[in-house]
């Protein structure tokens, strides 16, 4: 057997696959989150290490004796300071963290390598500019910063001890040189910090330490390997059979992302698509990231009051009335690509007495799903080639959501086997690679498809018709954005 943990950001999950590479079981445990200050988004790393705990745990004991290697994944970008003991200093800055907007401005302006070496504006929710916040605000504690790591890692520290990481997820930090795969000293002096204050890198499907004796002893293992990982969504992709030139995926959960595979480095900072390091050697990918899609619908049922996501997704089907007059902003967050814009905020617009749950819960659907489609734009104009995508994550459960995702893209999408299952699956994935060391191409093969959506025509030319006035939305209200 092998494990897969992800620490994602309202959850942790772990999943089990077998010798075949099967899904055999998984846990979730969830996670608190704290938002003390507007744009402010924070988790306490001990809590990671607590619900991570828990979740393997509650894995049947007799799976968890068979564990022969634990590949890890996890939400990307989070900051997570250590002191001299290697323990936080504060709580993690999050991915979905905003207020580091003035220290982008300088950061760009002090070293232009960010873009040249880095691949990526630099943008708030990143790891550097967390760093460049906490040096400019808080001074006395970034002295006494010993090591930064991201959050699956500071997990790697406390089952192995060892400060590693691998080049996926280290990519979001802005501080390597992206093509070269490796540390760039003058992005990290541009922070004040230097390689030493760094884990060392990994690619994917490496081993970076074995489980201590005593947490092994704790969960019922031999003292197993522990392989680089992945951040989330490189592992989604490994998960998805996502690994060679041109093929694609697009992940519905917390965050919404577009993520294309490629065999050499490529990047489109102008529209704030992401470049960075796939889990494999020698791949790349380019992505688009919306800070806020199935958390949209999270809001959604909670403001009105529905039991739960999937009741306020059944109200739209059941009413079945693609692009009212309402309309759905999903800048819950800010928003990254295309606009870079930490201040961006959610509007529902168009609102009158006929408005219902349904039509709130459809323009929610179609407002993430126009976001989507903008990322996409962004992908295409950096040279990528999407055909088909494949889809990932909590929001893949629902095939109506799939129909307008796939009217507003307009490309077919192609839902597998799993797919709910997303980052930890593509680490265990990794785990079993590292172990095996079967060839990428039968290692990593997508999974059975359950199900494909074909953009239906009609559809497509009502959905465009909606997204024009869409845009036209955020460019009028931009300016009130602050």
């Amino acid at each position: 057997m092998f494990l897969g943990i992800d620490i994602g950001t309202s959850s942790v999950k772990v999943v089990v696959i077998d010798a075949a590479g099967s899904l055999v079981k998984t846990k979730a445990v969830a996670l608190p989150i704290s938002r003390p200050k507007p744009l402010w988004s924070e988790q306490n790393a001990d809590d990671w290490w607590d619900a991570s705990h828990r979740a393997v745990l509650a894995l049947p004991s007799r799976l968890r004796s068979a564990i022969k290697a634990i590949g890890l994944s996890g939400q990307m970008h989070g900051a997570t300071l250590l002191g001299e003991d290697l323990k936080p200093i504060r709580p993690a800055i999050l991915w979905n963290d905003g207020r580091s907007f003035q220290e982008c401005d300088a950061l760009s302006e002090r070293e232009p390598d960010f873009v040249a070496r880095g691949g990526n504006l630099v943008m708030p929710g990143f790891t550097a500019p967390k760093l460049e916040w906490v040096r400019t605000h808080e001074p006395d504690l970034f002295e006494y910063v010993r090591a930064v790591l991201l959050p699956k890692d500071y997990l790697r520290l406390c089952m192995t001890g060892e400060l590693a990481s691998d080049m996926s997820d280290s990519a979001g930090t802005l501080w390597m040189d992206v093509e070269k795969r490796d540390w760039h000293d003058p992005l990290l002096s541009a922070c004040g910090l230097s390689r030493d204050q760094m884990p060392k890198l990994y690619e994917g499907n490496e081993i970076t330490g074995t489980l201590l004796p005593r947490i092994a002893n704790e969960w019922g293992m031999d003292c197993v390997p522990v392989i680089a990982g992945a951040g989330d969504n490189a592992a989604g992709a490994i998960g998805a059979g996502v690994i060679s030139e041109g093929d694609a995926l697009m992940s519905l959960g917390t965050s919404g992302v577009i993520f294309v595979s490629g065999n050499r480095y490529r990047s489109n900072p102008a529209s704030a698509v992401h470049a960075f390091c796939h889990a494999l050697p020698d791949t790349w990918h380019l992505m688009s990231v919306m800070l806020s899609a199935a958390s949209c619908l999270d809001w959604a049922a909670s403001m009105t009051g529905t039991a739960s996501v999937a009741d306020l997704i059944a109200m739209a089907e059941v009413e079945n009335a693609m692009a009212t007059d309402e309309m759905f902003l999903p800048y819950l967050s800010g928003e990254r690509t295309p606009h870079n814009n930490p201040h961006a905020s959610g509007v529902l617009h168009g609102m009158s007495h006929d408005t219902s749950r349904a039509r709130i819960a459809q323009a929610v659907l179609e407002g993430v799903a126009f976001g989507m489609a903008d990322g996409l734009a962004g992908l295409v104009e950096a040279g990528a080639a999407v055909e088909t995508i494949s889809v990932i994550g909590g929001g893949s459960q629902s095939s109506y959501w799939g129909r307008i995702l796939s009217g507003a893209l307009n490309r077919p999408l192609i839902y597998r086997d799993g797919a709910a299952t997303g980052p930890a699956f593509g680490a265990a994935r990794l785990a079993r690679q590292a172990i095996t060391k079967d060839d990428y191409k039968s290692a990593f093969a997508p999974p059975k498809i359950i199900e494909t959506i074909e953009p239906n025509a009609k559809d497509v030319e009502i959905l465009q018709a909606k997204h024009e006035r869409y845009r036209a939305l955020y460019a009028n209200l931009k300016s009130t954005f602050h």
